[in-house]
């Protein structure tokens, strides 16, 4: 007979140990949140044009009165968010995109979509209350459907080429939005 343990025995013991320690500890742990945080983007954008689908064209009315296509903006990334004035976590991420457009200046662009509204007055007061520095555009029901976009807020980043690169629902952070903008092209 022998003292010899079975290999899985071995194994939990020799994990048991590296789990004392605290940065294994914390390793794992950040690593179960990050694919847990990686599931529910997934999920949430399931229903999104994917990936190097061309992005649909738009020409809308913008708050200052031009009008604007979305194929004109090829050539260069663009970050096009869709929100709506009543939703509180676009009142947050308003100045996200502030300050990614301030980021980027001119290598991207970045344009907002509102939708979901009672009329422009409610448009114009969210972007005097939020302070919002970059082109907001008046959507309607048929871009909102075009785009699939039935939660807010919905970003997307189209790639130079006018493909979709990049989708995200709900809040993203400034760095978040960057790195999806360098990963567009």
């Amino acid at each position: 007979m022998t003292d010899a343990k079975p290999w899985g025995e071995g194994l939990r013991a020799a994990w048991r140990r590296a789990r004392q320690r605290w940065w294994v500890r914390w390793g794992v742990d950040l690593a179960v949140m990050a694919l847990a945080a990686l599931a529910i983007m997934a999920w949430q954008t399931r229903n999104l044009p994917h990936a190097g689908t061309p992005a649909p064209d738009f020409q809308l009315r913008s708050l200052s009165g031009e009008t604007v296509r979305l194929s004109d903006f090829r050539g260069k990334p663009v970050v096009l968010a869709f929100w709506a004035p009543w939703c509180g976590v676009c009142q947050q991420e308003s100045s996200t995109l502030s300050a990614v457009r301030r980021t980027l200046g001119d290598r991207a662009h970045v344009l907002s979509v509102a939708v979901d509204y009672s009329d422009e007055a409610q448009v114009q007061r969210f972007v005097q209350e939020h302070g919002a520095d970059y082109p907001v555009l008046l959507g309607d029901d048929a871009l909102r459907r075009a785009f699939r976009v039935n939660q807010y807020p919905t970003l997307f980043v189209i790639s130079p080429q006018g493909t979709i690169a990049q989708a995200a629902i709900g809040y993203t952070t400034q760095a978040g939005l960057l790195w999806r903008v360098w990963r567009s092209g």
